[in-house]
């Protein structure tokens, strides 16, 4: 059955990454890939399956971090399905468009899947945890960090990023471990000088403002878990599928 609000999305993300100029996620792209390796590499794994794999930044940054296992690609996107394709990437074994939701794998298919600033973009993330959950042992997830205790009056700048849920490190949590995701390790994520810049090119005054305000919340422990850039998790499935009930 047709979903408008899905076909509405799916059209929006259809064009995302039509564009040649690939700058801003690129460099967003070594952060995250960072973040990715320095989590699972330590599983000795072999294979994974990434989910909502945008136009492949990510995964060509892996490379820079020896994290090197051969991957699955899903995307929303037709656009970041031929971006990915274009890359040539020797370790992506082969890509598939979806529809958001529906991963078209059998059970624990996976070794592990990572999903890497996907989920603030989803309509209905639980869907979509459920189907990462089934099809894999481990799990790799992070989000961007929009939430303050006023961000109802930036909701239109979060929407144009298509950011339609806001999450701090806790309440994410919350929601995997009420999905039966177990917490194995997470990081706390400050992003780099250079994406500082990039995001406040325009404005000196804001730049020093957010590198002061990132300095102050990396320093006091209790601060850094409420209010980081990002925050990456690595889960494992409990066994438990769907809502938990204990």
């Amino acid at each position: 059955m047709s979903n408008p609000v899905r076909d509405q999305l799916q059209q929006v993300y259809n064009n995302q990454y039509s564009s040649d100029d690939t700058t801003w996620r690129d460099l967003g792209a070594l952060g995250k890939a960072r973040n990715l390796a320095e989590l699972c590499a330590p599983l000795g794994l072999n294979h994974f399956l990434d989910v909502g794999a945008g136009d492949g930044a990510v995964l060509a940054a892996l490379n820079k971090f020896n994290f090197n296992l051969t991957c699955t690609a899903l995307e929303i996107s037709e656009s970041g399905v031929d971006k990915i394709l274009k890359r040539n990437l020797s370790t992506v074994k082969e890509v598939r468009l979806f529809d958001g939701y529906k991963i078209p794998f059998e059970d624990k298919t996976f070794e592990l899947a990572t999903c890497s600033h996907v989920i603030e973009h989803v309509e209905h993330p639980r869907l979509l945890l459920r189907e990462i959950h089934r099809v894999s042992e481990y799990q790799y997830f992070e989000i961007p960090i929009d939430f303050s205790f006023f961000v109802d009056n930036k909701v239109k700048h979060y929407l144009s990023y298509g950011h339609i849920n806001i999450f701090t490190p806790s309440l994410f949590k919350f929601l995997l471990k009420s999905e039966g995701f177990e917490v194995v390790n997470e990081k706390f994520v400050f992003y780099d000088d250079a994406v500082h810049k990039m995001l406040h090119r325009n404005s000196f005054p804001n730049y020093a403002k957010s590198k002061i305000k990132n300095t102050i919340m990396n320093a006091i422990p209790f601060l850094r878990k409420i209010k980081p850039n990002a925050y990456g998790v690595l889960t494992r499935s409990t066994g438990k599928e769907g809502l938990v009930i204990f």
